[in-house]
């Protein structure tokens, strides 16, 4: 069992922004900028493109709504996407707000966030989801 997977499970806490029968969206706590979201199928899957094409194309449906839930509580110009999956062998999508080209740098130092600072963050994304 993956991390994501004892996440999604209630095992492992987490800032939960999102979730639906299939999908579930969380920040990441190592946050390149306030609102850095993760976005996971609950079915574990090491690599994206060994999903079905009906859960690949669910999981991006479900990433789009919480990307304008994320634009909705963090304006910003573009909200980024990036799978990049070598860390944890559970697929999952970045959404980062996009300042400028190098927000989404995942070499540059990460944000450092007091719980309290990543509550009232995934509190003002949740309400700003709609399924």
């Amino acid at each position: 069992m993956t991390v994501f997977s004892k996440i999604i499970a209630g095992e492992i806490p987490s800032y939960k922004v999102a979730e639906d029968e299939n999908y579930y969206a969380f920040l990441d706590i190592n946050p390149l900028a306030a609102g850095h979201t993760l976005v996971v199928p609950k079915k574990e899957t090491d690599y994206i493109f060994d999903l079905s094409d009906e859960d690949l194309s669910g999981l991006m449906v479900f990433a789009k709504k919480v990307a304008h839930a994320l634009i909705k509580a963090y304006p910003a110009p573009k909200i980024g996407i990036s799978v990049i999956g070598l860390d944890v062998p559970h697929v999952h999508v970045h959404l980062v707000p996009l300042q400028d080209n190098t927000t989404i740098n995942f070499a540059k130092e990460k944000l450092k966030l007091s719980a309290a600072e990543f509550q009232e963050i995934a509190e003002n994304i949740a309400n700003n989801f709609h399924l």
